[in-house]
């Protein structure tokens, strides 16, 4: 289903719902109109703060109904709030993002009041300061604990948010069905160091893949895995390893202080959400020099690129040493896309690069350009190029021809594997 079918979706509105609703509007009735910007939203934090705990649980209901409401339609985001959202209910479904016109539209100062209803007061100042927070949200249904990542931030000086449901459940290794030789790469049991990294934008499904790769040493092997994330999605449960996780404003202050602090906490495997700046770019390879093993993201569309952005966001009198330093500690670079699928899904795409002697000698003579067809060729290593997979899935009646080019690195390239043996429309 990619559209609300408003006959067949209907948001239930109960009692509680209209409550607060009502309650929205009494609220914002004692808010000046004299105060606008960033101190209305000060104004209105102080508001929320003073409401008794009935008032808060009333608002967070509501809140959290429009999230629950998130796996009867089957989306994975939910938007609300600011300038952009016009006062609806936006939700994302199989890659489309649409308005529900089921659920009636919110005044943009009760979404604000609602939004910030669901911060703690330092939360709130974070919010303040930095024009966005990055948090989780969690809600308690029965024996289950239904996790969020949410993102709070500034439209046009009003709140938005934007939530993503956790996955409840992990997807199993095997269905990634990544070649023994990349199996053997991120397991503890073969390797017990090196950097594996998982690229893709936003939306890629990269920390469930990582997750993955967390299960399989968490089920497989015994040994100590400490997760640094912003926010903590998927809790791990310890098994065959005690997993420790470290949320970035809540546990611990960066990425960096987690990585640096990991050293001393007698890990095998350090789990660096996101290397989003240098610093925690030259930590993860210290730390991987050091003879661990780290995975980590990189919001990158392929392997080479992610070679090339890592060296670049080092200062140049760095990127030398950077680029010999990258070459020997990483393993194993996999890029992902989630592409629409014929049956109205999504199905994952990606690129894989093994760092053999061939592709680390590139890194190091600075020849990136030549690692491309390296991985073409490479496929008894367990490597694949983004264009390569695109065409497997093509072949086997999964995507369309659309967006199998449309989704390509490299549409020309893309068009020659198709008319060089695969089938054509």
């Amino acid at each position: 289903m990619d559209t609300l079918n408003p006959a067949q979706t209907v948001a239930p509105v109960d009692d509680a719902q209209t409550k607060a609703r009502e309650f929205l509007k009494q609220q914002v009735a004692t808010i000046p109109e004299s105060v606008f910007g960033l101190e209305r939203q000060i104004f209105i934090g102080d508001l929320v703060e003073k409401l008794p705990i009935e008032s808060r649980t009333l608002l967070r209901e509501l809140v959290n109904s429009l999230l629950m409401r998130m796996f009867t339609i089957g989306a994975s985001d939910i938007d609300l709030g600011g300038f952009g959202g016009q006062g609806l209910i936006w939700y994302r479904i199989f890659g489309s993002k649409k308005p529900d016109p089921t659920i009636e539209k919110l005044g943009s100062d009760e979404i604000n009041i609602l939004i910030l209803s669901l911060l703690m007061a330092r939360q709130r100042q974070v919010l303040y300061e930095n024009k966005n927070l990055d948090f989780s949200y969690m809600i308690q249904e029965g024996e289950k604990l239904v996790r969020f990542r949410a993102d709070a931030y500034l439209d046009m000086d009003q709140v938005a948010l934007n939530m993503r449901a956790i996955n409840q459940t992990i997807r199993p290794y095997k269905t990634l069905e990544l070649h023994p030789n990349i199996t053997k790469i991120v397991s503890l049991a073969h390797t017990k160091e090196g950097l594996t990294l998982v690229t893709g934008i936003t939306g890629s499904g990269k920390s469930s893949t990582l997750d993955a790769m967390i299960d399989l040493n968490n089920h497989t092997v015994d040994g100590h895995i400490v997760v640094i994330a912003s926010p903590i999605e998927f809790v791990h449960k310890s098994d065959r390893c005690i997993v420790r996780h470290r949320e970035v404003g809540r546990d611990v202050t960066s990425f960096k202080d987690g990585a640096i602090q990991a050293l001393r906490q007698d890990p095998d495997i350090i789990v660096i959400g996101e290397m989003r700046d240098p610093e925690t770019i030259m930590v993860s390879l210290e730390i991987t020099d050091s003879g661990h093993k780290v995975f980590s993201t990189l919001h990158t569309a392929s392997a080479v690129e992610s070679i090339d952005r890592i060296i670049g966001e080092i200062p140049p009198v760095e990127q030398e040493r950077v680029r010999n330093r990258l070459a020997d500690v990483c393993r194993c670079v996999m890029s992902q896309k989630l592409i629409p699928s014929l049956d109205g899904k999504r199905v994952l795409a990606r690129e894989v690069m093994v760092m053999t002697p061939s592709v680390r000698s590139a890194i190091k003579n600075n020849n990136t350009g030549e690692i491309y067809q390296m991985i073409q060729e490479s496929g008894d290593q367990g490597m694949t190029t983004m264009e390569q997979d695109l065409k497997r899935l093509f072949v086997q009646k999964k995507i369309s021809l659309e967006s199998a080019i449309n989704y390509s690195n490299n549409k020309k390239r893309m068009q020659q594997l198709l008319g060089a043996g695969g089938p054509t429309a």
